[in-house]
């Protein structure tokens, strides 16, 4: 999933992050759960015109740590 040329990928492939809904009466771990369901490739994604690909650097940050921040922080701004 995180290999994606943006390039190259099918626009209509790619779900648009406005359309994912947090659901915050979940735990932490189904929210990240469901977040990744819907969005189906965190690495790779819409934000309305732009496609968005992101990757991390080598720390000991991990996938997981970093999607419970885009969680929150959607949660937040609802």
């Amino acid at each position: 999933m995180k290999r994606i040329d943006v390039t190259k990928v099918n626009r209509a492939d790619l779900v648009d992050v406005k359309d994912v809904s947090i659901n915050r009466f979940l735990n932490q771990e189904r929210q990240i759960n469901d977040f990744v369901s819907q969005i189906k490739n965190p690495y790779c994604y819409k934000y309305g015109d732009f496609i968005v690909k992101i990757g991390f650097e080598n720390t000991e940050v991990t996938l997981t740590d970093r999607l419970k921040e885009l969680v929150l922080k959607t949660a937040n701004s609802v």
